[in-house]
């Protein structure tokens, strides 16, 4: 069974992720801060899983070229179920009752 991880847990998997993807990239701290318009303390933060602002976590989204990674939170559906449940065939005719006989047993 898969363990559901607790917010603190998904802070640092996050901060863990975009570490290593500025590493990958060759990105030094002070050079991503300055690119993305936020103070190495706020990055330092973000990559130790230790809280950040929502406004931060974007920045430094757009300044890795990860904006992706924000349209997987909430993707949008090409199917709405409720649209499925509208389009089901109308029903042509009523249920047969049952008689007083039937419902007794």
């Amino acid at each position: 069974m898969k363990r559901i991880l607790t917010p603190t847990e998904l802070e640092c998997l996050l901060g863990e992720d975009i570490k290593a993807l500025r590493l990958q990239k060759n990105i030094d701290r002070k050079s991503l801060c300055a690119q993305a318009g936020i103070s190495e303390h706020a990055l330092r933060n973000l990559e130790g899983g230790q809280g950040t602002t929502l406004k931060t976590l974007i920045r430094i989204l757009k300044a890795l070229n990860r904006e992706s990674w924000l349209s997987q939170i909430a993707p949008r559906t090409s199917i709405n179920p409720l649209h499925l449940v509208k389009e089901k065939e109308q029903r042509q005719r009523a249920r047969r009752k049952k008689h007083a006989a039937e419902e007794e047993i």
